[in-house]
């Protein structure tokens, strides 16, 4: 029996237990649990629940026991920014705040008071969002110091799972990358920054990189899920283990990982930090090996999502956003799947109007709905009032911003791009991959589905030598997995 290896795949909405092992020379996949994952309001904040990600964790490795199946090694990839804070005897302090969370409004001025935001990218090479790592960190200082006084820990969310799982902690490099505190070219946590910053050095120990071995499951654990295995780490940031996955045709494949949250761009081997890159809003992740990933983040797929929920009658509503909307009356009705929507934005594909899906109006809106309404409003654009009408809004809107992100990323890298590979959840989406390839022009290659997952077993498999390199690991995921095309 081939040996087999675990990745637990965990997005903002759900985690996947993926269970990989070689099979006739092919990358072979079995789901072998799934949990739900849902954003929780707690002391005034949108918080993570440490609880439902550590029962989710726990839950899949009971059932690897239950069903005899006992992987070689496990990693856990989850999203960036967030962490959690621990005393000196190992507690969480206060809760895990989300990214999605207000809580940093305001806290980009109090950074930029100690270091200008030019400043800061030529150094880090990441991109300025609301909810990076150093903003909630500042938030933080100004709203609850004690808690930064007292925390002698400070670990991301895999690293936070992963010492649950082992009692060991070790910070991994490319989720660390994203906290907007790494120095790019040295690749480690820029000391004379945090100085500035005046962040207590003690949270910030070596960075491990993907492959390293954080250690095997604690004893008592071991007994309770029915196996012992060791504990690994791929690229926790589930970006890096996503574009790991793609099993580009050349160097001058661009990579669009599409999930909640759509990421757009290329490998390098060096960062890009000038004062252009900075204003084009692009960014510089670690990834493994030390590659880095120049992307883009775009709001992605959560659009859709929102909408999904909200017609649906779950989710963010309140009666103050929703009074505006007039959508066919058949909605509350329904019960509204991603694909029904689709078909419903195909009836509409006349309807003008754009929204730039990046305005930060759309992170967190009680309603989805009305926000983009209003922005139609606002821009003197016709408002959307089918459900069908809002759609190809969205749809459009994403299209076109795909389209400026890879004209932009050509100007910035001096290549020309050749294809544009999807992969993620959301390459299961035909209209917006026909969308994607017509406005773009490029010829447009889609999956694998389980891109995150596929990355995450791909360095645990090159780390035990079942794959010798990146190089040999994407030969085995071309041929594993099929590479759909969708011409402009």
């Amino acid at each position: 029996m081939p040996a087999s290896y675990l990745a637990i795949d965990i997005g903002a909405s759900s985690g996947r237990h993926i269970l990989g092992r070689m099979e006739n020379g092919r990358l072979a996949l079995e789901e072998i649990y799934r949990f739900e994952n849902r954003q929780v309001r707690r002391s005034g904040y949108d918080c993570w629940n440490p609880d439902v990600l550590w029962q989710g964790v726990l839950e899949g490795l009971k059932e690897c026991g239950r069903r005899r199946v006992f992987p070689a090694s496990v990693g856990i990839d989850t999203w960036a920014v967030d962490f959690a804070l621990l005393d000196g005897d190992d507690r969480l302090i206060g809760d895990l705040v989300s990214y999605r969370d207000g809580r940093t409004a305001g806290a980009d001025v109090l950074v930029e008071q100690r270091i200008s935001a030019s400043r800061l990218y030529a150094r880090t090479g990441i991109q300025k969002q609301p909810f990076n790592t150093i903003y909630q960190l500042a938030a933080l200082q100004a709203q609850a110091p004690d808690q930064l006084a007292r925390a002698a820990s400070l670990l991301m969310i895999p690293d936070f799972l992963n010492f649950r799982l082992t009692g060991i902690k070790k910070q991994e490099y490319t989720n660390a990358t994203t906290t907007g505190l790494v120095n790019a070219r040295a690749r480690d946590w820029d000391r004379p920054l945090l100085e500035e910053l005046g962040l207590p050095q003690k949270l910030f120990g070596p960075l491990s990189p993907p492959g390293t071995v954080v250690g095997p499951l604690l004893a008592p654990l071991a007994e309770e899920v029915g196996f012992q295995t060791l504990v690994v780490l791929p690229a926790t940031h589930d970006t890096g283990s996503a574009f790991l996955a793609a099993p580009a045709r050349d160097e001058q494949a661009v990579t669009l990982s599409s999930g909640t949250w759509s990421l757009l761009g290329v490998e390098m081997a060096e960062p890009v930090t000038t004062e252009a890159s900075r204003l084009a809003n692009f960014t510089n992740e670690g990834g493994a090996w030390y590659r880095f990933r120049y992307l883009k983040n775009i709001m992605g797929l959560w659009m859709i999502q929102s909408i999904r929920r909200e017609l649906n009658g779950v989710g963010y509503v309140t009666g103050r956003e929703t009074a505006p909307w007039l959508l066919d009356t058949t909605a509350g009705a329904r019960h509204w799947s991603f694909a029904m929507l689709a078909d419903a934005a195909r009836t509409a594909g006349d309807f003008p109007s754009l929204v730039d899906v990046n305005d930060g109006r759309f992170l967190a809106p009680g309603s989805m709905i009305a926000e983009v309404q209003a922005a139609c409003a606002a821009a003197g654009q016709p408002v959307p009032r089918t459900t069908g009408q809002l759609m190809q809004c969205v749809y459009r809107s994403l299209a076109r911003c795909y389209r400026d992100a890879v004209r932009e990323l050509s100007a910035l890298t001096g290549r020309t791009c050749t294809s544009l590979n999807i992969l993620g959840g959301g390459c299961q989406d035909t209209y917006l991959n026909e969308l994607t390839a017509r406005s773009t022009g490029l010829t447009v290659l889609v999956g694998p589905v389980e891109g995150t997952a596929v990355g995450n077993l791909a360095v645990q498999m090159i780390r035990a030598g079942e794959l010798s390199d990146l190089r040999a690991a994407r030969a085995v995921i071309a041929r594993s997995f099929s590479i759909k095309e969708v011409t402009p």
